[in-house]
């Protein structure tokens, strides 16, 4: 599906984003796509758009993009990072990165890229290529400008390449905005300090220059680039908690008080905003951020990281983030940010985005089930009845990754009996308790069995 004709009737407007459009009453093209993808009504969509509540990252230089919703209406969603580092990856693992992420059902998927390479190369071989929304870190590039020197960086750099992104086609830019100079010496009680690496460069940046943090002092000029090419606001959480003990802090919670500010600024000029949340946080905390960030931020889409709920799982992450992940969802999160298993490691390679993205899909959708949206059940009832039928291959059709689950089947049985056998290897047919089938009848001859035989009249 091309966009191009739906983009064409909005040439020439100052405003095109789909904030501005609700806003005026109208259902675009992309909120009856968004509606008809999530089995929603078209004039529940464009409500929550204008209320602020749903997003539709839509920059008018994706073309290819097929819309898709972010908000409490729709089923929570899945965002996967990849990008290239000075270190490791190039253009083509970046590309096939992408391709992997939305075969495994990526919702929107980020581009971090810190080097390895043509920055806007990689940036726009990843627009062209992808389906889904395209979220970038500006920062990122804008500190690449002046060779890593945050003391010669300027806000015209930082603001130049956030027009660049914007025209090159980003869905959605995470925006650092809320780390102002006053929230440092809050920091110093922490075990890790500050562990966005945006919020890292503008919290140097502060320093050296003893001035106000450059995204919050020139927000409204971002807001004028994003609603020329309708760019969604992600606003970054630059003092999310690294670690348990940092969790629920006072840092955390002053950056999302301004969070909330500036999402309201942001929606005063009709441009869509999402807020990011903490990373790591402990399972009792969880609700309790969801709460607060929906107050804060006047239920703007929450987008969370995680969170991860231990601190001891090095190589495991992708399962301590996915727990509080299908909490977090549970609780009213729209967007949960995958974790892999080289999280804290190193740079995650192909099968890492396979395995972290399974693992926040299946998060995703418990969530869904948990919070009972229509329909969220029947693919797990559909699952069920070939499983209780012994219907392999109908199992492996509905799993959330029916190569693996089809992997696992075959390794432990012989392939001329693998496709009509009824069992698997762990029971074998002996012990199989899904053939002890409890029919009508069976249950009939039951009850006759155990009725109470009348007592013999003496004589």
């Amino acid at each position: 599906m091309l966009r191009t004709e739906w983009i064409a009737r909005r040439h020439g407007h100052a405003n095109v984003s789909q904030m501005y459009y609700a806003r005026q009453g109208l259902v675009t093209e992309e909120i009856a796509y968004v509606a008809r993808r999530e089995n929603l009504e078209p004039e529940l969509v464009r409500s929550e758009v204008a209320r602020g509540r749903l997003i539709i990252p839509a920059n008018i230089h994706h073309p290819n993009l097929e819309p898709m919703g972010i908000g409490i209406a729709t089923r929570c969603k899945v965002n996967a990072n990849i990008g290239a580092s000075p270190n490791a990856s190039n253009l083509g693992e970046e590309v096939a990165k992408l391709e992997l992420a939305v075969k495994y059902g990526a919702d929107t998927v980020m581009d971090l890229s810190t080097g390895g390479g043509d920055l806007d190369a990689i940036r726009s071989a990843i627009i062209q290529a992808s389906p889904v929304p395209i979220g970038t870190v500006p920062m990122y590039q804008a500190l690449e400008v002046v060779h890593g020197n945050v003391e010669k960086l300027t806000p015209e750099h930082i603001l130049d390449v956030i027009e660049k992104h914007a025209k090159q086609g980003v869905d959605y830019m995470t925006i650092h905005a809320g780390i102002l100079i006053e929230h440092l010496p809050l920091t110093q009680g922490r075990l890790t300090g500050i562990v966005s690496r945006g919020g890292g460069i503008l919290a140097r940046w502060m320093l050296a220059h003893h001035k106000q943090n450059p995204l919050y002092t020139h927000f409204d000029e971002i807001i004028n680039i994003f609603k020329k090419y309708d760019v969604s606001f992600s606003l970054g959480d630059s003092l999310r908690p690294g670690c348990q003990h940092d969790a629920s802090d006072a840092a955390q919670f002053a950056e999302l008080k301004t969070l909330g500010e500036l999402t309201r600024r942001a929606w005063a000029h009709d441009v869509q905003v999402m807020v990011e949340g903490p990373g790591h946080v402990p399972m009792h905390q969880i609700e309790m951020n969801v709460r607060k960030q929906m107050q804060e931020c006047s239920e703007a889409p929450f987008y969370v990281l995680g969170p991860l709920v231990t601190d001891i799982a090095p190589g495991y992450d992708h399962i301590t983030s996915a727990i509080g992940a299908a909490l977090a969802g549970w609780y009213g999160t729209a967007m949960l940010c995958y974790v892999t298993p080289k999280e804290h490691l190193g740079l995650p390679n192909a099968e890492d985005v396979r395995t972290g993205l399974i693992a926040y899909k299946i998060a995703a959708h418990a969530a869904d089930i948990a919070r009972g949206r229509p329909g969220a059940r029947d693919r797990d009832d559909e699952l069920s009845r070939a499983r209780y039928n012994f219907d392999w291959n109908r199992q492996f059709e509905l799993a959330l990754d029916p190569e693996r689950a089809r992997e696992y089947h075959d390794e432990t049985l012989p392939a001329d009996i693998y496709k009509s056998a009824e069992f698997c290897s762990m029971c074998g047919p002996k012990f199989c308790p899904m053939q002890t089938k409890i029919d009508s009848k069976a249950l009939s001859d039951l009850e006759a069995a155990l009725k109470p035989q009348p007592v013999a009249a003496q004589e």
